[in-house]
């Protein structure tokens, strides 16, 4: 069976998710099989396996690091929020039904072996496996019934290094304040504590350390420097909303929905040095860009609302009728459509029909039956703007509950509006610069002059990163004592 060591964090945000990915990769660089692993995850990114099931992205990434297909049994519990007291229960790649936080909380004990069966698997089949755990491991209020952190933890026997954020400020009373309250037991399985994010110079935190030390009781295995290695952040956490982007040579602006997901999917647009891609909240900060984008949301219905209160789906008209590209992934495709038809209440926003933009010649009714798959072929019969992508390859994958009525093509559409189900179909090389080589042909300018890329390399380039930055922080040594069960 598996070794395996366990990443808590102080709270989230502290940065396990990337402190996992740089494990994974280093034990991998160091010739073992490693897998991640986190019981339960609440996430609007998500990622079809080629199985079928979804799982979370933050061990889509975690995987890649590794060296490793992505794999259900990684993340074998998924809550997708669909408000703010409720979630789509996903199990084992499966989705069991929206549940209220409360009705989850009661219930949640009963996935233990549906955990259990997952990591127990893939314990057989590698050398290492990294846990993440989730949120804080002292939420008093719910450690009754935790499934996630300590209890995890004590179920598959795994010894924890707690991570704190120095750069929000407080880290060494979120360090000790953690160990406070955890039991006697839960505080035996923490073999060490770890400080996140750390910029200036470390002398200055030595005398601190040693204290902190002597407070909690256990070693400092290490303070790990502020990476800025360009990983695909996993939800709405991300700094990436928060970025003022100046507009560029090419502006492309993504609509930041209440509930959006996967906004990964255009992650590669922001690789090409003189492309901006802006998240817009406002109509005003909509201003002329050359393609909007509207992404995938929980809550298609509901975000549609959103949309049209805030001025956003009138901006996004009339810059349409202007001959300005809008493209919409997913739920943004549904939205650009006629109606939306949800009669099961699918997405339980208590509005029977509404109607789309009606930019798109589509109706979208929603059903009980989610659609999850991975998809590959090749675009064809695409006219407008857009048909310079005729006859490329593209692979990605399909997760949704609406169907939409009419012509099925991997892209609807025609002029300068489009639509499409499929997720990450940007990251296969040539559609994004594709799409880009058309807009600058629209704007008159030279594509060159925009920058090139290759993801792939860059993506192994930006794992190494991590990697590096990773190692430098942690005792290595230490961590493998811990991970041989030394100390």
């Amino acid at each position: 069976m598996a070794k395996c060591i366990m990443i808590q964090g102080t709270m989230s945000g502290a940065g396990k998710s990337l402190l996992a990915a740089g494990l994974c990769r280093i034990f991998k660089q160091d010739g073992y099989k490693t897998a991640p692993f986190k019981s339960q995850n609440m996430s609007l990114n998500s990622f079809i396996t080629s199985s079928g099931h979804e799982m979370g992205r933050a061990q889509v990434v975690q995987a890649e690091a590794a060296g490793v297909a992505p794999d259900v049994r990684m993340n074998p519990i998924l809550l997708k929020p669909t408000t703010d007291v409720g979630s789509q229960v996903i199990v084992n790649g499966t989705p069991q039904g929206n549940m209220r936080a409360m009705e989850y909380y009661r219930r949640k004990r009963e996935y233990i072996p549906a955990i259990l069966e997952a990591y127990n698997s893939l314990s057989a089949e590698y050398d290492i496996i990294v846990i993440e755990g989730a949120g804080s491991p002292a939420e008093i209020n719910l450690k009754q019934e935790d499934i996630v952190n300590m209890g995890l933890a004590k179920l598959v026997d795994a010894p924890v290094l707690l991570v704190g954020d120095i750069d929000r400020g407080g880290v060494f009373a979120q360090l000790y304040g953690t160990i406070a309250l955890l039991e006697s037991e839960e505080r035996e399985r923490v073999k060490g504590v770890v400080i996140n994010k750390f910029r200036g110079d470390k002398k200055i935190l030595d005398p601190g350390l040693e204290m902190l030390e002597n407070l909690c009781g256990v070693l400092v295995a290490g303070v790990v420097p502020y990476t800025y290695a360009d990983i695909d952040d996993e939800d709405s956490l991300t700094d990436r909303f928060r970025r003022n982007h100046v507009q560029k040579l090419v502006d492309i602006a993504v609509i930041r929905l209440p509930r959006i997901s996967n906004f990964t999917d255009f992650t590669p647009f922001e690789q090409y040095e003189n492309v901006s891609l802006r998240y817009v909240e406002r109509p005003a900060d909509l201003r002329q860009p050359d393609m909007i984008i509207l992404p995938g949301t929980k809550s298609t219905v509901s975000d549609l609302l959103w949309l049209r209160q805030s001025g956003l789906e009138a901006a996004i008209q009339k810059l349409a009728a202007k001959g300005i590209l809008v493209l919409g992934i997913c739920g943004g495709y549904q939205m650009l459509g006629k109606t939306i038809s949800d009669t099961e209440q699918t997405e339980s926003s208590g509005i029977t029909q509404i109607s789309g933009m009606g930019l798109l010649d589509t109706e979208t009714v929603f059903r009980e039956q989610k659609v999850q798959t991975q998809v590959k072929g090749s675009f064809h019969s695409i006219e407008g703007r857009l048909s310079v992508l005729n006859g490329l390859s593209y692979e990605g994958y399909e997760i949704h509950m609406g169907r939409s009525e009419g012509i099925q093509l991997p892209l609807f559409g025609g002029g300068n509006v489009y639509g499409s189900y499929i997720h990450g179909f940007f990251d296969v090389p040539g559609i994004c610069g594709a799409v880009l080589k058309s807009i600058c042909e629209n704007k008159g300018v030279d594509f060159d002059t925009l920058g090139t890329f290759d993801l792939k390399k860059y993506k192994e380039q930006q794992y190494d990163m991590l990697a590096d930055t990773v190692r430098a922080g942690l005792d290595m040594d230490y961590v493998y004592r811990v991970l041989n069960r030394e100390v």
